[in-house]
């Protein structure tokens, strides 16, 4: 029980890393909080960490509801969670910040209003939507109570390491640069894709049982 559990939780912690990835966050965050005091800025990160953390586990704690209320399988949900997912990882391997996470119109709004912790660092850079599906997904993936609860830790484990990225902003951007930003962002990517690919080939058996048995 005690081993596929933790493999469980470290598969979810990698993919949901991924996909949140706080590091493609970084030129973002640091550009909307440049006028901001040092306090304030951690003050910023904290909120940001803290909005992501509670919007993954409010949807990975509700996903089989809102399956059924909307009439969704989770076949289908998880098809078109792993499609999202491959077009945010193709902008992480060309090392750009996905549309599907934030447009330069909301980062742009977001530079005039006075809390950019919530929106749009916490929501959406972070929990966005391939974040969200991802959370859903895994969800639908954790069959026994010690799976739920390795979800749980690998979600707030993400959010604590999201944390203490960002409240480190300005020592990491000058340590890695924009290359070794980049080459961050292209590794994520690459992962995020397999993870992607994944979904979509749980997708299809649980859709088309017959394939199942050729997986098999």
């Amino acid at each position: 029980m005690l081993l596929p559990a933790l493999t469980f939780g470290l598969t979810a912690f990698t993919s949901l890393f991924a996909i949140v990835d706080p590091f493609a966050a970084l030129p973002v965050y640091i550009a909307l909080t440049s006028r901001e005091t040092p306090e304030h800025r951690r003050r910023t990160a904290l909120r940001a960490s803290v909005t992501a953390l509670s919007v993954l586990l409010v949807f990975a704690l509700s996903g089989q509801v809102l399956f059924q209320f909307f009439g969704i399988s989770i076949g289908a949900f998880k098809i078109a969670g792993g499609v999202l997912l491959f077009a945010v990882a193709f902008d992480m391997m060309n090392a750009q910040v996905s549309t599907t996470k934030s447009t330069p119109q909301e980062n742009a709004d977001a530079s005039s209003r006075g809390d950019v912790g919530l929106m749009p660092v916490g929501i959406p850079l972070l929990s966005g939507p391939g974040a969200i599906a991802s959370s859903m997904v895994l969800s639908a993936r954790a069959h026994s109570m010690s799976e739920k609860a390795a979800l749980l830790l690998a979600i707030t484990a993400v959010a604590l390491v999201t944390w203490a990225v960002l409240r480190s902003a300005s020592r990491i951007a000058k340590v890695l640069g924009l290359t070794g930003m980049n080459i961050i962002a292209r590794v994520m990517g690459l992962i995020l894709a397999a993870v992607a690919a994944q979904f979509i080939i749980d997708g299809l058996i649980a859709s088309l049982p017959i394939l199942s048995r050729h997986h098999a």
